[in-house]
């Protein structure tokens, strides 16, 4: 779903620049564009692209204010390839397409393989014979698919066509409790621990939920007896940067350092989030870190980016990485300043490169699920 021009400026060119030389290059760019050139920045960038970011946020968060922006013309997602398909879906859906005068947007993904672990755990093969083996149990029009935002437009476009939703780490709640206002079962994908916090936090028991494994078949390695009891299917996808965090890492921070709070995504283990002051999206951590006292002392679960720059912005509070061993999104570590600046010159020379365009029949099932994650937030 990826289409790129043959490039203007050759990669290798960039790589040898001065940090200096990149930063005046890219801003020479964003001058001359205005606001026809928005460049985003996910939370978990580097700092050096993040200074360069027009717009700073969550993957959705951005997607949806970008397609908003009546001026823009042209879209730079310092992100990952999901994030990426997902601002194409909104900002040349039909009706934004029509008032443009079906001129579209085009959405570079600065480095072409910066993808998702997580996103990467379930594809529409895997979900469609995980589908047909649960209607061989099942009557699967009771049975609601949830994807993750973090997820291909293939798998949202496969929720919107079976009647079901996205969702974010922030409206994962409300979402669950949509799907089980229309229907008795979720299927939930592709991050297990969103799905299980989620589920336990609004009643739903432990032994009610089950773990599907798409490499083991028949039934994700379940027996069948299992499925007909469950409510909600997990599926087996989990956030790298996320899993590290354990147990032992909170239990050890509360003794060697009295009062301290621990705040974490919901993407980490039940056990983790279990053992958390807080839990919530990125957003949610920002503002439970910038709403604390002074003096504050924190320890926060999620990619190490942003926790530096959350220490950085608040010297006033003792902000610190929940686990020594915590490690970076090495696919969105891939958007360096090298490849910024590659991206944004060779679009201001009329040869956008790593443009990701999501194809038509794939976009009408997308939208109806992204509708309906709209709907409940």
């Amino acid at each position: 779903m990826s289409v790129s021009s043959k490039p203007a400026f050759d990669f290798a060119l960039y790589e040898s620049l001065e940090k200096a030389a990149l930063i005046e290059r890219v801003q020479r760019v964003r001058q001359a564009m205005g606001p026809r050139l928005l460049i985003l920045g996910h939370h978990y960038q580097q700092d050096d692209v993040i200074a360069l970011s027009d717009l700073r946020g969550d993957s959705f968060g951005l997607s949806e204010k970008a397609a908003a922006a009546e001026n823009c013309e042209a879209i730079v997602f310092c992100g990952v390839h999901f994030m990426a398909e997902t601002a194409d879906i909104l900002a040349n859906r039909p009706e934004r397409l029509a008032a443009r005068g079906f001129r579209r947007v085009p959405v570079v993904l600065p480095d072409p393989e910066a993808g998702c672990s997580l996103a990467e755990m379930a594809d529409i093969a895997q979900v469609e014979r995980c589908w047909e083996e649960l209607a061989a149990l099942l009557d699967v029009s009771d049975l609601m698919p949830i994807t993750y935002v973090n997820s291909s437009a293939a798998l949202k476009a496969f929720c919107g066509r079976q009647g079901g939703i996205v969702c974010t780490s922030s409206n994962a709640g409300p979402a669950l409790q949509w799907a089980f206002q229309r229907r008795s079962r979720v299927l939930f994908f592709p991050d297990q621990h969103l799905g299980r916090n989620t589920a336990k936090a609004q009643g739903i028991p432990l032994e009610q939920m089950v773990l599907w494994n798409p490499r083991q078949h028949p039934y994700g390695g379940n027996p069948p007896e299992m499925i007909r009891r469950s409510r909600v299917i997990l599926w087996n996808g989990f956030c790298c940067v996320h899993q590290v965090f354990l147990p032992e890492h909170i239990l050890r921070l509360r003794k060697a350092i009295p009062g301290i709070k621990i705040v974490v995504h919901p993407e980490c283990m039940m056990e983790v989030a279990d053992l958390a002051d807080e839990v919530g999206s990125t957003s949610k951590i920002i503002r439970v870190v910038e709403d604390s006292s002074p003096g504050t002392r924190w320890a926060i679960g999620t990619e190490p980016h942003l926790v530096k720059r959350l220490r950085a912005q608040h010297p006033d509070k003792d902000i610190r990485l929940l686990s020594p061993t915590a490690r970076i999104c090495d696919t969105m570590f891939r958007i360096s300043l090298p490849r910024l600046c590659w991206a944004v010159e060779n679009l201001a020379a009329g040869a956008p490169v790593g443009v990701v365009e999501v194809v038509p029949e794939i976009v009408d099932g997308a939208l109806l699920a992204l509708g309906r994650m709209l709907e409940v937030r």
